[in-house]
């Protein structure tokens, strides 16, 4: 652990130490308590003495199995109160904390209700699936003054902060005109079965929400949902957004001048999913770029496995590649180059090693972004990882993926909050609603 680590932690335990010297632990509710739901309120539940009483879920099996792990792993062993709606579970206005891990889909209805209610928020990412979103989340945050922290947290990696700070902070790199950021995992779904009738335990409808209605198949439920356009904004939308958004973090930057996009589905035409298998997007700040590249399908250029998801920046001075696995220094010569792994914490937290589903060199940095939100909370500051960081990360995505469907670079105005010069752009800056849903942008 380096300073800037130990100074971290340190920091976020006195706050928390303030924070619960009354003894009354803050009230938790999760709406998603599937994979990932359940893996933010476990390491939540590992770093400050929350009491979760509410869980919610269209999934009544999913919703119960939940209830049962939660009351195992939290302190009191009470099992939390279970709701179908989330709007049921909100009304009850007994909650300090709200926990959205749904499919991206539901995070902006959810989000805005949350904060409508007086809760400080932890939003999953990306926080949207469509600009108009991510901008009326923004203003319900500020205008009901609640904390937001969004899940992006390769902000609080430790190994990558190390990075950050010893390599580009302190002028390792040089001068850094290019990031190349990508992910070649084979993570679309790739078979097609046939259409069905929703299980019995699904309350598909509401599953559904103001997304448009599809039929019912098995790839989307539960986590297959992110192969489809509807519900999300594919590979760049899931695993595109967390490596800009470190680089961004890393480098201080805001919003891109100009973003384009190339790409769609080039070899696997056969599979029910329709996100791409292959895309390029170029975020464009000038005298930097940071360009994107995924593919579903052959092999990673690089043969470290660590790095087919990963960032590598280019300076005239060295090389550094980062990834949630380890990161990578080479000077300008080749010579005396640093690698450093990931850092675990399986003696603070020996469950890490057999929690089912858990992304064991993840959890050390979901529970420093626990820290952060908490910290925050205390403070009524921004976090590391503040929805309008959130947003402009999100939005980018979502223009990457507009650029590709249109065929043309979209130049973001920061001021106006809108493609410059492009009004059939602009346009699609929101999705339809499915009635009775009503978009949020609407009902503002």
């Amino acid at each position: 652990m380096n300073r800037r680590q130990f100074l971290f932690t340190s920091a976020a335990g006195v706050a928390l130490s303030a924070a619960y010297a009354d003894d009354k632990p803050r009230r938790v509710g999760l709406i998603g308590p599937g994979w990932y739901g359940k893996t933010d309120l476990f390491r939540l539940i590992q770093v400050a003495p929350v009491e979760v009483v509410s869980l919610c879920d269209v999934d009544k099996q999913m919703l119960a199995r939940a209830a049962e792990m939660t009351a195992a792993r939290q302190a009191s062993g009470r099992k939390p109160r279970t709701y179908a709606d989330y709007r049921d579970m909100l009304k009850e206005k007994d909650l300090d904390i709200v926990l959205i891990a749904t499919p991206d889909h539901w995070h902006a209805l959810a989000m805005i209700a949350a904060v409508e209610a007086g809760a400080d928020v932890y939003v999953q990412k990306p926080i949207s699936v469509d600009v108009r979103e991510g901008q009326a989340m923004l203003a319900a945050a500020r205008h009901n003054k609640r904390v937001v922290q969004v899940g992006t947290q390769r902000r609080s990696t430790p190994h990558i902060i190390e990075a950050r700070d010893r390599f580009i902070r302190e002028g390792k790199l040089g001068t850094i005109g290019l990031v190349d950021i990508c992910c070649y995992y084979h993570m679309r779904a790739t078979d097609n079965p046939p259409d069905t009738t929703p299980p019995p335990d699904l309350d598909y409808d509401m599953w559904t929400g103001p997304a448009p209605m599809r039929p019912y198949n098995r790839l989307v439920h539960p986590r297959g949902w992110r192969a489809f356009m509807e519900y999300g904004n594919g590979i760049v939308g899931d695993m595109c957004i967390h490596m800009f958004d470190m680089v961004r973090w890393m480098l201080g930057l805001g919003w891109p001048k100009r973003v384009s996009s190339e790409g769609g589905i080039l070899v696997d035409k056969r599979s029910k999913a329709n996100i791409s298998d292959t895309q390029t997007a170029t975020f464009d700040y000038d005298n930097l770029k940071i360009v994107w590249q995924h593919r579903t399908w052959g092999a990673a250029p690089d043969p470290d496995p660590n790095y087919a998801w990963s960032a590598t920046f280019y300076g005239d001075k060295g090389t550094l590649k980062v990834s949630v696995y380890s990161y990578d220094f080479v000077p300008e010569g080749g010579k005396n180059g640093i690698h450093r792994d990931v850092t675990y914490e399986f003696e603070q937290f020996p469950v890490d090693r057999t929690e089912q589903d858990l992304e064991r060199h993840v959890a050390p940095a979901i529970r420093y972004h626990m820290k952060d939100f908490l910290a925050a909370i205390d403070a009524r500051s921004k976090p590391v990882a503040d929805i309008e960081q959130g947003y402009i990360s999100t939005t980018s995505c979502i223009l990457a993926n507009l650029s590709m469907q249109l065929g043309r670079t979209l130049a973001w105005d920061p001021e106006k909050q809108q493609v410059a010069g492009d009004e059939e752009a602009n346009r699609l800056l929101a999705r339809p609603y499915r009635a009775p849903w009503v978009h949020p942008a609407v009902a503002s």
